[in-house]
Protein backbone atom coordinates (compact mmCIF):
# COMPACT_ATOMS: atom_id res chain seq x y z
CA UNK A 1 0.00 0.00 0.00
CA UNK A 2 1.50 3.17 -0.81
CA UNK A 3 1.51 6.62 1.45
CA UNK A 4 0.11 9.44 0.10
CA UNK A 5 1.76 11.85 2.36
CA UNK A 6 4.07 14.37 0.88
CA UNK A 7 7.46 14.36 1.54
CA UNK A 8 9.09 17.40 0.11
CA UNK A 9 12.88 15.67 -0.65
CA UNK A 10 10.57 13.16 -3.15
CA UNK A 11 9.49 15.85 -5.53
CA UNK A 12 5.79 16.58 -6.43
CA UNK A 13 4.19 13.60 -5.33
CA UNK A 14 1.64 12.23 -3.00
CA UNK A 15 -1.05 14.41 -1.99
CA UNK A 16 -0.15 17.74 -3.66
CA UNK A 17 -0.12 15.85 -7.45
CA UNK A 18 -3.13 14.27 -6.38
CA UNK A 19 -4.80 18.06 -5.17
CA UNK A 20 -3.88 18.97 -8.85
CA UNK A 21 -5.75 15.98 -10.78
CA UNK A 22 -8.45 16.29 -8.55
CA UNK A 23 -8.73 20.16 -9.73
CA UNK A 24 -8.38 18.85 -13.17
CA UNK A 25 -11.03 16.21 -13.16
CA UNK A 26 -13.38 18.87 -11.17
CA UNK A 27 -12.88 20.93 -14.24
CA UNK A 28 -10.98 24.07 -11.56
CA UNK A 29 -8.17 23.93 -13.22
CA UNK A 30 -7.09 23.87 -16.80
CA UNK A 31 -4.72 20.96 -18.02
CA UNK A 32 -2.35 23.88 -19.23
CA UNK A 33 -2.51 25.64 -15.70
CA UNK A 34 -1.94 21.92 -14.38
CA UNK A 35 1.36 21.37 -16.81
CA UNK A 36 2.92 24.81 -15.26
CA UNK A 37 2.27 23.81 -11.90
CA UNK A 38 3.83 20.08 -12.34
CA UNK A 39 6.83 21.22 -14.49
CA UNK A 40 10.22 20.75 -13.11
CA UNK A 41 11.93 23.87 -14.78
CA UNK A 42 10.30 27.09 -16.24
CA UNK A 43 11.99 28.24 -19.22
CA UNK A 44 13.03 32.05 -19.62
CA UNK A 45 14.46 31.67 -23.07
CA UNK A 46 18.33 32.79 -22.00
CA UNK A 47 17.62 30.88 -18.87
CA UNK A 48 15.54 27.77 -17.35
CA UNK A 49 15.16 28.44 -13.35
CA UNK A 50 15.06 25.02 -11.93
CA UNK A 51 11.67 25.09 -9.67
CA UNK A 52 12.45 21.31 -7.92
CA UNK A 53 15.62 22.23 -5.95
CA UNK A 54 14.28 22.94 -3.31
CA UNK A 55 12.51 19.43 -2.98
CA UNK A 56 15.54 17.76 -4.14
CA UNK A 57 18.08 19.58 -2.04
CA UNK A 58 15.97 21.15 0.27
CA UNK A 59 17.15 25.39 -0.90
CA UNK A 60 16.02 26.80 -3.69
CA UNK A 61 18.26 27.50 -6.97
CA UNK A 62 20.88 30.64 -6.26
CA UNK A 63 21.35 33.03 -8.28
CA UNK A 64 25.31 33.24 -9.51
CA UNK A 65 25.01 37.44 -10.30
CA UNK A 66 28.63 37.87 -11.64
CA UNK A 67 28.07 38.02 -15.90
CA UNK A 68 24.04 38.89 -15.24
CA UNK A 69 22.68 41.57 -15.85
CA UNK A 70 20.17 43.35 -14.17
CA UNK A 71 17.43 42.36 -16.14
CA UNK A 72 18.64 38.67 -16.49
CA UNK A 73 18.86 38.91 -12.74
CA UNK A 74 15.38 40.45 -12.33
CA UNK A 75 13.31 37.51 -14.56
CA UNK A 76 15.11 35.17 -12.59
CA UNK A 77 14.36 36.34 -9.30
CA UNK A 78 10.60 37.39 -10.03
CA UNK A 79 10.17 33.48 -11.58
CA UNK A 80 11.80 31.88 -8.46
CA UNK A 81 9.82 34.59 -5.74
CA UNK A 82 6.84 33.55 -7.59
CA UNK A 83 6.61 29.82 -6.16
CA UNK A 84 7.45 31.96 -2.39
CA UNK A 85 10.60 30.63 -2.81
CA UNK A 86 13.39 32.44 -0.77
CA UNK A 87 15.82 34.45 -3.01
CA UNK A 88 19.54 33.98 -2.68
CA UNK A 89 21.85 36.07 -5.44
CA UNK A 90 25.58 35.92 -4.72
CA UNK A 91 28.82 38.20 -5.99
CA UNK A 92 26.37 40.88 -7.00
CA UNK A 93 28.04 44.30 -7.06
CA UNK A 94 26.27 47.50 -5.32
CA UNK A 95 25.28 49.36 -8.74
CA UNK A 96 23.39 45.96 -9.93
CA UNK A 97 21.74 45.75 -6.22
CA UNK A 98 20.29 49.31 -6.51
CA UNK A 99 18.80 49.21 -9.26
CA UNK A 100 17.23 45.75 -8.58
CA UNK A 101 16.39 47.20 -4.99
CA UNK A 102 14.15 49.99 -6.94
CA UNK A 103 12.25 47.23 -8.43
CA UNK A 104 12.15 44.84 -5.42
CA UNK A 105 12.92 46.83 -1.87
CA UNK A 106 11.60 44.22 -0.06
CA UNK A 107 15.34 42.24 -0.74
CA UNK A 108 18.51 42.92 1.44
CA UNK A 109 21.53 43.95 -0.04
CA UNK A 110 24.49 43.02 2.13
CA UNK A 111 27.54 44.92 0.95
CA UNK A 112 30.62 43.06 2.64
CA UNK A 113 29.26 39.78 1.25
CA UNK A 114 27.79 41.49 -2.29
CA UNK A 115 25.27 39.32 -1.37
CA UNK A 116 21.57 39.95 -2.18
CA UNK A 117 18.65 38.10 -0.76
CA UNK A 118 15.15 37.92 0.52
CA UNK A 119 13.40 34.95 2.83
CA UNK A 120 9.82 33.78 2.04
CA UNK A 121 9.61 33.13 6.08
CA UNK A 122 11.27 35.78 7.44
CA UNK A 123 10.75 33.97 10.74
CA UNK A 124 12.48 31.05 8.95
CA UNK A 125 15.93 30.94 10.78
CA UNK A 126 15.75 28.12 13.40
CA UNK A 127 15.49 28.58 16.69
CA UNK A 128 17.09 25.05 17.22
CA UNK A 129 20.67 24.39 18.95
CA UNK A 130 23.25 24.19 16.98
CA UNK A 131 25.43 26.75 14.80
CA UNK A 132 27.70 26.92 12.49
CA UNK A 133 31.09 28.72 13.12
CA UNK A 134 32.75 30.63 10.49
CA UNK A 135 35.98 32.08 11.25
CA UNK A 136 38.54 34.41 9.27
CA UNK A 137 41.72 34.61 9.60
CA UNK A 138 42.39 38.50 9.19
CA UNK A 139 39.98 41.44 8.50
CA UNK A 140 40.85 40.81 4.73
CA UNK A 141 39.51 37.77 4.35
CA UNK A 142 35.96 39.69 5.38
CA UNK A 143 34.05 39.58 2.47
CA UNK A 144 34.75 36.13 1.58
CA UNK A 145 33.57 35.24 5.26
CA UNK A 146 30.29 37.34 5.33
CA UNK A 147 29.65 35.72 1.94
CA UNK A 148 29.91 32.28 3.97
CA UNK A 149 28.66 33.60 6.63
CA UNK A 150 25.12 35.21 4.99
CA UNK A 151 24.81 32.35 3.18
CA UNK A 152 24.26 30.04 5.72
CA UNK A 153 22.03 32.42 7.73
CA UNK A 154 20.10 32.69 4.64
CA UNK A 155 19.76 28.96 4.31
CA UNK A 156 18.20 28.55 8.09
CA UNK A 157 21.82 27.98 10.00
CA UNK A 158 22.41 29.17 13.11
CA UNK A 159 26.11 31.40 12.74
CA UNK A 160 28.16 32.76 15.27
CA UNK A 161 31.19 34.65 13.62
CA UNK A 162 35.13 34.80 15.05
CA UNK A 163 37.22 36.97 13.00
CA UNK A 164 40.95 38.06 12.64
CA UNK A 165 41.98 35.27 14.74
CA UNK A 166 44.86 34.13 12.28
CA UNK A 167 47.61 32.58 13.36
CA UNK A 168 50.14 35.35 13.67
CA UNK A 169 48.18 36.34 16.90
CA UNK A 170 47.44 32.78 18.19
CA UNK A 171 46.12 33.55 21.55
CA UNK A 172 43.24 35.35 19.73
CA UNK A 173 41.87 32.12 18.73
CA UNK A 174 42.99 30.04 21.16
CA UNK A 175 40.79 32.38 23.67
CA UNK A 176 37.74 31.28 21.45
CA UNK A 177 38.20 28.08 21.45
CA UNK A 178 35.57 26.62 23.63
CA UNK A 179 32.88 28.63 21.93
CA UNK A 180 34.09 27.20 18.51
CA UNK A 181 34.40 23.48 19.68
CA UNK A 182 31.10 23.45 20.35
CA UNK A 183 29.73 24.33 16.80
CA UNK A 184 28.58 21.49 14.64
CA UNK A 185 30.53 22.39 11.90
CA UNK A 186 33.34 25.02 10.87
CA UNK A 187 33.97 27.14 7.83
CA UNK A 188 37.52 28.34 8.09
CA UNK A 189 38.56 31.51 5.31
CA UNK A 190 42.24 32.53 5.41
CA UNK A 191 44.54 33.67 2.61
CA UNK A 192 48.12 34.36 2.91
CA UNK A 193 49.64 30.83 3.94
CA UNK A 194 46.22 29.37 4.71
CA UNK A 195 47.83 27.74 7.96
CA UNK A 196 44.41 28.38 10.40
CA UNK A 197 42.32 25.20 9.43
CA UNK A 198 44.90 23.30 9.66
CA UNK A 199 45.20 24.90 13.38
CA UNK A 200 41.55 24.69 14.19
CA UNK A 201 41.54 20.85 12.47
CA UNK A 202 43.49 20.05 15.46
CA UNK A 203 41.59 21.91 18.25
CA UNK A 204 37.76 20.78 16.97
CA UNK A 205 35.79 16.97 16.98
CA UNK A 206 33.25 18.51 14.05
CA UNK A 207 34.18 18.75 10.27
CA UNK A 208 36.12 21.72 9.07
CA UNK A 209 35.07 23.31 5.73
CA UNK A 210 38.45 25.31 4.54
CA UNK A 211 37.77 28.32 2.71
CA UNK A 212 41.13 29.80 0.98
CA UNK A 213 41.32 33.32 -0.28
CA UNK A 214 43.43 35.65 -3.10
CA UNK A 215 44.58 37.32 -0.07
CA UNK A 216 48.41 37.78 0.43
CA UNK A 217 51.84 39.10 -1.62
CA UNK A 218 53.36 38.04 -4.81
CA UNK A 219 53.88 34.73 -3.85
CA UNK A 220 50.51 33.71 -2.54
CA UNK A 221 49.44 33.16 -6.99
CA UNK A 222 46.37 34.75 -6.02
CA UNK A 223 45.33 32.32 -3.28
CA UNK A 224 46.37 29.04 -5.18
CA UNK A 225 49.55 29.09 -2.16
CA UNK A 226 46.58 28.89 0.52
CA UNK A 227 44.89 26.18 -1.76
CA UNK A 228 48.12 23.98 -2.11
CA UNK A 229 48.35 24.40 2.47
CA UNK A 230 44.96 23.65 3.02
CA UNK A 231 44.94 20.30 0.88
CA UNK A 232 48.03 19.36 2.61
CA UNK A 233 47.02 20.26 5.78
CA UNK A 234 47.70 17.40 8.59
CA UNK A 235 44.80 18.15 10.71
CA UNK A 236 42.22 15.36 10.21
CA UNK A 237 38.40 16.16 9.17
CA UNK A 238 39.55 18.92 6.81
CA UNK A 239 37.65 19.58 3.42
CA UNK A 240 38.66 22.24 1.26
CA UNK A 241 36.61 24.05 -1.85
CA UNK A 242 37.82 26.61 -4.39
CA UNK A 243 39.53 29.45 -3.79
CA UNK A 244 37.39 32.70 -2.95
CA UNK A 245 34.37 30.41 -2.07
CA UNK A 246 33.15 31.30 0.54
CA UNK A 247 29.15 29.85 -0.59
CA UNK A 248 30.38 26.94 -1.56
CA UNK A 249 32.16 26.26 2.20
CA UNK A 250 28.75 27.50 3.36
CA UNK A 251 26.11 25.49 1.45
CA UNK A 252 28.72 21.91 2.60
CA UNK A 253 28.37 23.25 6.35
CA UNK A 254 24.71 23.73 6.18
CA UNK A 255 24.12 20.41 4.97
CA UNK A 256 26.30 19.08 7.70
CA UNK A 257 24.76 21.06 10.27
CA UNK A 258 21.20 20.00 9.17
CA UNK A 259 22.36 16.54 9.69
CA UNK A 260 23.88 17.04 12.99
CA UNK A 261 20.49 18.73 14.24
CA UNK A 262 18.21 15.78 12.95
CA UNK A 263 19.82 13.63 15.69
Amino acid sequence: MHSTKYNKNRGVTGTIMEDILRQVQDGTLSIEEAKKQLATYEDLGFAKVDHHRKKRQGFPEVIYGEGKSVEQITSILEAIKSKDNDILITRISQEKADKILKLHPELTYEKIAKILYWKANAAGTTDKAGYIAVLCAGTSDLPVAEEAAITAEVMGSNVRRFYDVGVAGIHRLLDQAKDIQGATVSVVVAGMEGALPSVVGGLVSHPVIAVPTSVGYGANFQGLSALLTMLNSCASGISVVNIDNGFGGAYSAVLIDRLARQK
